[in-house]
């Protein structure tokens, strides 16, 4: 029931008729009286993120917190830029000129690394150019070994007015140079006539960044080279950043929300030491960063994760003597981590959830990764440019016929959104914390501070997928047999911790399995009763089984006399007894013995142990929501031969 508004006696009425009422119906769910619910029995309902922080069913003004203050203005929670344009909202980026295998995008790039000149570049910039004229207005470029040669960029930037579109370089190791090759070009326009009346109005992002890299395990520049790019970039009459503090580096890795804020925030920290050092300002050093995290299809959490982050790294400016020069730009980049190989089509609704949550949230730029993220190229019946304008079409849809950019922080207010903003602030302040008593970015990562926890929460993370408790739609979830089989390999995104993976190795044994035999391995399914009776367990063996590749074979309502004879038929030699816990004390032991006697060599059970307490025929296994569902599909395709 609604809270009612009004004063506080007649709220806080309310509120106790709304617990009163969620106590009733958990105390019949549970089958218990309600006088054995805690005092607050909505608190059964709440939900514990990898960080800690607390889900509550329900926030009403009992949760209030403070307003924070207004777009532009410290700690810039709303958003850094309190005059952005709200007719163009937030930039729609694009990731160009990448090689094959780039774990930073997914895209194959035309041309890119190849060691070519001219013609590969030539290929980026009409690409460049396409997208630019259909709705992108931010540029992700590779450079370097990894993409387009620095000697090309002038080719690759032909005709792109920078002043309207923001670049963002990816040149690792070869920063120094692509730098420079942006810097002549920079000064070859301004020397002729090129409409900008205030090279301000030019934002680059060289995107250094050795600390991130690092943990990546990724070559890039040293100190020294960093401080003297900071330098350069800062004197430049352009906007220009030289560093981009990559957090999704972490995420890639299997950090929850809070560890990937804190260890960038923390990274930036470092920078921040060693620019102020190299005598830069401590203005001038904050200018020098802006930051690049992912957003995940969890839309709430993503909208106060950026608004969480803005919040942390003011905290920082602060600290440092200069609070109103925290407002670092934010470049967010849908998950690598949660795309999918299986099922691909759904990571259009993962990556449309993830935009929403970044857009909103307040991010600067957001790219959104091609739905066919994960494949190899070519590994569906779709062209490049198809899945490139989707994932472009994704945020013209949502800036332009939904208009969430025309309003700051539209989650401003919402008791849920701010109080998982302030609670996700907290958690990556304290992680900061964590990195700084262990000596700093540098030292923490050394002495495996981060990796540790960052690989803990990855194994919670895979443990939950395992079990179910996570739920990964097409891959846990309602996984499709059916579709086309694709190729198995790491696809485009090496390096990263999918989510899908472990499920997905299982699928490719599977089709190994199909190529070779010219079937799926398959498990007979034994109902027991009428369908109303036993479709509830054939429906959760069959999806249970189907997300390790593994097909079942239904032959529907069969009286327990026939069942032998049809599992026989079936020459499956594994069969799930499905039906009701009342009838597993009924009929299950003699439907056991008629498996057996049929020839089947392992019979489980849909179920628990528990409905098979008395029975002197007892199943070899059981199947339930709490089994790692990984370990036990994996234990049966070994058992099919697969």
């Amino acid at each position: 029931m609604p809270i009612a508004s009004g004063h506080d006696a007649g709220r806080d009425e309310a509120y106790a008729s709304w617990r009163k009422a969620v106590g009733a119906v958990l105390a019949k769910s549970r089958k218990v009286d309600p006088s054995e619910l805690p005092a607050e029995p909505e608190r059964l309902l709440d939900v514990i993120t990898y960080d800690g922080v607390t889900v509550a069913p329900l926030y009403t003004p009992h949760d209030e917190l403070a307003e924070p203050t207004l777009p532009g203005a410290f700690p810039f929670i709303r958003g850094r830029d309190g005059l952005r344009d709200v007719n163009q909202g937030w930039f729609v980026g694009a990731r160009y000129g990448a090689a094959e295998g780039d774990a930073g995008d997914g895209t194959s790039g035309v041309g890119a690394g190849d060691g070519t000149s001219g013609a590969g570049a030539a290929a980026v910039n009409r690409l460049v150019l396409d997208g630019l004229n259909n709705g992108v207005s931010a540029l992700w470029l590779a450079a370097g070994s990894a993409g387009v040669p620095v000697a090309d960029l002038g080719t690759a930037l032909n005709g792109v007015l920078l002043d309207l579109a923001p670049l963002i370089l990816d040149a690792g190791a070869d920063v120094v140079d692509a730098a420079a090759a942006v810097y002549a070009l920079l000064d070859e326009r301004a020397a002729g006539v090129d409409g900008v009346a205030d090279r301000a109005d030019i934002k680059i992002d060289l995107g250094a960044s050795p600390l991130t890299d690092r943990f990546a395990g990724v070559d890039s520049i040293d100190t020294a080279a960093l401080v003297a790019l900071a330098a350069a970039a800062n004197d430049r009459a352009e906007t220009v950043r030289a560093i981009t503090v990559d957090g999704a580096v972490f995420h890639n890795a299997g950090a929850s929300d809070a560890e990937e804020l804190g260890a960038a925030v923390a990274a930036g920290l470092d920078y921040l030491r060693t620019l102020t050092a190299g005598e830069l300002s401590v203005e001038a050093a904050l200018g020098q960063l802006s930051f690049r995290f992912a957003a995940t299809d969890d839309q709430f959490t993503a909208i106060a994760k950026f608004r969480a982050a803005r919040q942390v790294w003011a905290r920082v400016a602060e600290v440092v003597g200069a609070p109103e020069s925290g407002g670092a730009p934010q470049h967010a980049v849908t998950s690598a981590a949660m795309m999918s190989q299986r099922d691909p089509w759904v990571n259009m609704l993962r990556t449309t959830l993830a935009a929403f949550g970044a857009g909103v949230g307040g991010a600067d730029t957001v790219t959104v990764l091609p739905f066919d993220a994960a494949l190899p190229a070519g590994a569906l019946d779709v062209t490049e440019s198809f899945s490139q304008r989707i994932a472009r079409n994704i945020q013209l849809l949502l800036l332009e016929e939904s208009h969430l950019g025309r309003v700051l922080d539209p989650a401003g207010g919402s008791w849920f959104i701010e109080s998982i903003t302030t609670d996700l602030a907290a958690e990556a302040w304290e992680f900061v914390q964590q990195i700084e008593a262990a000596g700093g970015y540098t030292e923490a990562l050394a002495k495996g501070v981060i990796g540790d926890r960052i690989s803990s929460t990855a194994a919670r993370r895979r443990a939950d997928i395992a079990h179910r408790k996570t739920s990964l739609t097409g891959i846990n979830e309602f996984p499709n047999l059916g579709e086309p089989v694709v190729p198995a390999a790491d696809g485009r995104l090496p390096g990263v911790a999918r989510y899908a993976q472990d499920f997905e190795d299982l699928r490719d044994r599977s089709d190994a399995y199909l190529a070779n035999k010219g079937a799926r391995p398959q498990v007979f399914l034994a109902p027991l009763g009428s369908v109303a009776e036993h479709n509830v367990r054939t429906t959760f063996a069959a999806n249970l089984l189907a997300s390790g590749g593994i097909e079942a074979i239904n032959p529907g309502a069969t009286a327990l006399d026939a069942l032998g004879a049809a599992a026989a038929e079936s020459g499956a030699s594994i069969a799930v007894l499905c039906g009701t816990d009342k009838a597993y004390g009924v009929e299950g032991a003699a439907a056991v013995a008629a498996l057996r006697a049929a020839g089947v060599r392992e019979v489980l059970l849909a179920g628990p142990e528990k409905a098979f307490a008395d029975a002197e025929q007892k199943p070899d296994g059981y199947l339930t929501m709490k089994i790692d569902a990984v370990a036990s599909l994996t234990e049966l395709l070994e058992k099919l031969g697969a």
